[in-house]
């Protein structure tokens, strides 16, 4: 099945999200609730989801509802297939279907190459299982449907690069290997999908955020960062928000297998 692409050329009709439902996991941390914010703001329908459902309620009926769209919470853990399956269903009854996933929300490690076991290792990477689930969830919804849909999974600029040994040396440990290892193949994972379900519509894309240091980041670690970049700081959450909006609207209607990174030009010395 191969659908036809936006007949409206109008710039702010090409990114305007009115009508479309959209379920992003990891909603209510620092930067999924910017990303969550910045789909309502383009006139979607949200479906907020936490490990934590009051956390989740919660920051939906904080969303801002321009077209006069309801959002909604539930409840998704990425490393339980019956949670995901159960999250995904009750996003669908709520919202009253969906076009638009973004796969963001994270289980994340504090253990570097140094001490990290083997458990640990592959949890961590099962961050990727969650993710391919819940987008041939969605897949096969719109399929279903005869719809087209936007897929969009977060990777990172450490999926691409290497971390800087100096910048964590004397302050903690460093970067997780485990986390470097799971956004290469978020990346990667990325591009199968994407190949694979082009012809069904669907198109999967990758956005991999730089550096964007949570408040609680030690100002030490901050200041090496910041040393690294080109454009000598660090990226704020709402610097996000152009961007998923771009991949999950008609705006990028024929950009599939991507990976848009937004890094402040680290990934480019």
């Amino acid at each position: 099945m191969t659908l036809r692409p936006p007949s409206s050329t109008h710039v702010s009709q090409l990114f305007d999200l009115t009508g479309k439902r959209a379920l992003i996991t990891g909603a209510t941390g620092y930067l999924g609730r910017a990303m969550a914010e910045a789909l309502a703001e383009a006139g979607a329908t949200v479906v907020v989801a936490s490990r934590d459902r009051k956390r989740a309620e919660a920051v939906a009926a904080q969303l801002p509802c321009p077209a006069g769209a309801s959002h909604h919470g539930v409840s998704i853990d990425h490393l339980d297939e019956s949670s995901v399956a159960r999250g995904f269903a009750e996003a669908v009854e709520r919202a009253g279907g969906l076009e638009i996933l973004v796969n963001n929300g994270h289980h994340p490690t504090r253990h570097d190459w140094t001490d990290v076991t083997a458990d640990e290792f592959t949890e961590q990477l099962a961050n990727a299982t969650g993710y391919f689930l819940l987008a041939r969830l969605l897949r096969h919804h719109l399929v279903e449907r005869g719809e087209a849909g936007s897929i969009i999974l977060l990777g990172s600029m450490y999926g691409m690069v290497g971390s800087y040994p100096d910048a964590y040396e004397g302050i903690g440990p460093a970067s997780p290997v485990a986390y470097h290892t799971l956004k290469g193949g978020i990346i990667h994972l990325t591009r199968h999908l994407a190949v694979y379900w082009a012809r069904d519509g669907v198109r999967v894309n990758c956005l991999s955020p730089g550096p964007f240091p949570a408040p609680e980041v030690s100002p030490q670690l901050v200041d090496r960062l910041c040393r690294h970049s080109p454009m000598q700081r660090m990226g704020v959450p709402h610097e996000l928000k152009g961007a998923i909006v771009f991949l999950a609207s008609d705006a990028s209607s024929y950009m599939t297998g991507q990976n848009l990174v937004i890094d402040g030009g680290w990934t480019a010395w």
